[in-house]
């Protein structure tokens, strides 16, 4: 196969059954950080068991931005959207900014207060809420400066953190069923929630799948 032919990371991204598993899982995690209204707050979140100091209303104030990111990122990936309606495209894009802002910073204060109970936890959850706001900040910066091919690459970064909401429950639902108390499991989710992401992602960005194709078809 010609070196050219090979699929770029964008196209590995935006291929249909990757983005289709992405799009399914963002939007029922999204939906299921509703289950507050018929379990109440503290059914629905154990978290408020073993830091009652992060309080309801950050708390909520993170869920519902973070569950918004989830919906407002996956227009960002629909190549035909771009193109056919690009005033939409930077649109959905500036809303998903500013659900990250507010989530990013709500959980920065939640990993604060959860610090002294968990600390393990509390630095993995603070070093995500700062990278992604770091990250996306950055690709917001160079699309504002029309530096397109740029801006990409860190969105893509950005969306990698963004599906720690995704990864973070599912293997938050393994863990209990294991039989591991919430405040075990989210020293582990702490960190597992995101860094396995942005490694993949990373993996992409620099070629990984080029490279693990071209090893296939020279064997």
């Amino acid at each position: 196969m010609h070196p050219t032919s090979l699929p770029t990371p964008q196209r590995l991204l935006e291929s249909r059954p990757l983005f289709r598993v992405a799009a399914v899982l963002s939007v029922l995690v999204a939906l299921v950080s509703f289950r507050f209204i018929p379990l109440g707050i503290e059914t629905a979140f154990p978290v408020l068991e073993v830091n009652p100091d992060a309080g309801k209303t950050l708390l909520m104030t993170h869920v519902l931005s973070a569950s918004a990111t989830l919906v407002l990122a996956l227009p960002q990936f629909l190549p035909w959207l771009r193109a056919r309606h690009p005033g939409l495209h930077r649109w959905t894009g500036r809303l998903y900014a500013l659900a990250i802002l507010i989530a990013g910073l709500s959980g920065l204060g939640m990993a604060i207060t959860a610090f002294d109970a968990r600390p393990v936890a509390g630095v993995g959850f603070g070093v995500l809420a700062i990278l992604w706001l770091a990250v996306t900040a950055r690709g917001i910066w160079l699309a504002r400066r029309g530096e397109i091919a740029r801006h990409r690459p860190w969105m893509i970064r950005s969306f990698a953190l963004t599906l720690a909401a995704v990864s973070l429950r599912l293997q938050l639902q393994v863990m209990l069923g294991l039989g591991m108390d919430y405040d075990a499991a989210s020293n582990i989710l702490g960190w597992s929630c995101w860094v396995p992401n942005l490694i993949v992602a990373e993996w992409l960005l620099r070629g990984g799948a080029r490279a693990r194709q071209g090893i296939a078809t020279a064997v």
